[in-house]
């Protein structure tokens, strides 16, 4: 059996990713293949958990939370119940909201990029995405749609700290341009002409 494709959507909040996972997941099916979204912080225990840091209920140091989003991927790789790995062995195409590069821009506003990336080195290992689709837009972009769209922020939704993930995205792909296969679109375009190229990258995939 064929096994399934793994594509990552990246991008600072506000970037309009859910919205091309959408417009992909509705193409892919339109071709009755089997695909299957999901994202990170993952829905199990300690995705959850982690969630519950990001709104404020729960206060933790930054090194903490960066651990927490390694151990929420690997449980989201590994898990056998609805595990990433075991979809894809079975054959299913599996689009991510948020990866590992996510933990690379994020938290090394607050800890060293070096020490978030040997972090997540295991995910890595276990499984690189086929395509990271990175989806570009300036910090005050961001923030005027998140404003616009949204009653309350997270913790890491801040214009001055949006600026800063958004250079640590481009210094991660950047470090990583050997190892990894990333899409870089610019989110001001409307979301059908993001779309259309997304979807010229993945379809010679599947």
């Amino acid at each position: 059996m064929k096994k399934g494709i793994f594509i990552a959507f990246e991008g600072i909040d506000g970037s309009g990713k859910s919205t091309q996972i959408q417009l992909l997941m509705k193409k892919i099916e339109e071709k009755s293949i089997r695909c299957y979204q999901t994202c990170e912080p993952s829905s199990g225990p300690i995705g959850s958990l982690t969630r519950q840091i990001l709104t404020g209920r729960i206060k933790t140091d930054n090194r903490v939370i960066a651990a927490m989003f390694a151990a929420d991927r690997l449980d989201h790789l590994l898990n056998p119940i609805d595990g990433i790995v075991s979809k894809i062995e079975e054959g299913i195409h599996v689009i991510s909201d948020r990866y590992y590069f996510s933990s690379y821009a994020y938290h090394s506003v607050d800890v060293p990029m070096d020490w978030v990336i040997k972090t997540n080195e295991e995910s890595a290992k276990v499984l690189r995405p086929d395509l990271t689709v990175f989806i570009d837009i300036s910090a005050k972009e961001a923030m005027d749609r998140i404003t616009k769209n949204r009653f309350h922020t997270e913790l890491f939704e801040k214009e001055s700290r949006l600026s800063k993930v958004r250079e640590n995205y481009l210094k991660a792909f950047e470090l990583m341009k050997e190892e990894e296969k990333v899409l870089i679109v610019d989110g001001t375009k409307t979301p059908q002409e993001i779309g259309n190229i997304i979807w010229q990258a993945v379809e010679p995939m599947l």
